[in-house]
């Protein structure tokens, strides 16, 4: 069993899952500290502080959809949320194997903190209309997208309501990021499946901890990720796995996919790019740029020459 936890001033512990069931198998729980993987995209992205936990928030939640839905090792779900905030949309993507890469419209957006409670306006800058879309993959490999109206903009709602309207999957969702010194101090996330045969007794003993429970950044500050679980399910005899599952951030993109890209411009457009010293290609999931230089371009288009390509 892997557990981390930090003291104030220490470096960012690397980001894992740990998962349990409760109350003899019949709830199912997926617990995730992201800690590293939101500070990291926190930096990529050079993101305001209510943008970082947006984004942190939906970068969380893309991993634990992706344990709970996928179907095999290689599954992965995408989350986008379009809010009609200044924030703009924010996608993520997360895989069942801890992988997970996201990106918001305008990172630069921000608000200044609730009057009402001092907190985040994460439900501002993202707003509270609009709609939350989760791209998965069918048991026959094919791709389907299940959609929820906004219920409130802070993501973890949200994400309940998806997965109990979309999914008839009854649950609880908690997420949160908190930043300390213009950094991600604690970031994470808890995902609650009931599973069949659940009672009406473990329901409300469950419900009954979960408004107990407040923050789970509050809970990481103090503790661990391990120690949230066993909070959030007390009294219903949680069982976790014997190990936990790393996490981080990787995109999926490459110099040669960003060369590649470049087969959709036309021989005029490449010849320019030639003469201007190359093309830079941006990765919008990562914030990776990719220059390609003229020889790169001219062997794309000797490729395409000799029908290679």
């Amino acid at each position: 069993m892997t557990d981390v936890s930090i003291t104030p001033g220490s470096a960012s512990p690397a980001s894992f899952l740990l998962r349990g069931t409760a109350a003899n198998n019949t709830l199912r729980l997926v617990g995730m500290d992201s800690t590293a993987v939101v500070e990291e995209a926190r930096i990529r992205h050079d993101l305001s502080k209510t943008a970082t936990a947006a984004l942190g928030r939906t970068l969380t939640a893309s991993v634990l959809l992706a344990t709970v839905l996928g179907k095999r090792s290689d599954s992965r779900v995408t989350v986008r949320v379009d809010g009609n905030g200044p924030l703009g949309w924010i996608v993520a993507e997360g895989s069942v194997d801890g992988r997970v890469r996201g990106y918001v419209r305008h990172p630069e957006a921000d608000l200044p903190l609730r009057q009402s409670d001092g907190k985040l306006d994460v439900s501002g800058v993202v707003g509270q209309e609009g709609e939350l879309a989760v791209t998965r993959l069918l048991d026959n490999g094919e791709p389907y997208t299940g959609s929820v109206d906004l219920v409130s903009g802070e993501i973890a709602e949200d994400i309940s309501t998806y997965l109990g309207v979309s999914e008839q999957i009854p649950n609880a969702v908690l997420l949160g990021v908190y930043e300390e010194g213009g950094r991600v101090y604690r970031a994470g996330g808890l995902l609650i499946q009931a599973m069949p045969g659940v009672t009406d007794e473990t329901l409300a003993r469950l419900e009954a901890n979960v408004k107990a429970f407040g923050q789970i950044t509050d809970h990481l500050r103090r503790g661990s990720l391990m120690e949230a679980m066993h909070a959030i399910t007390a009294g219903l005899g949680l069982q976790l796995a014997d190990s936990a599952q790393d996490a981080r951030f990787e995109c999926r993109c490459s110099r040669e996919k960003a060369a590649d890209s470049l087969k959709f411009f036309g021989p005029e457009e490449r010849a320019e790019m030639m003469n201007g010293g190359g093309q830079n290609v941006h990765c919008h999931w990562c914030g990776e740029d990719y220059l390609i230089t003229p020889a790169e371009i001219a062997a794309l288009n000797a490729q395409e020459a000799h029908g290679l390509a």
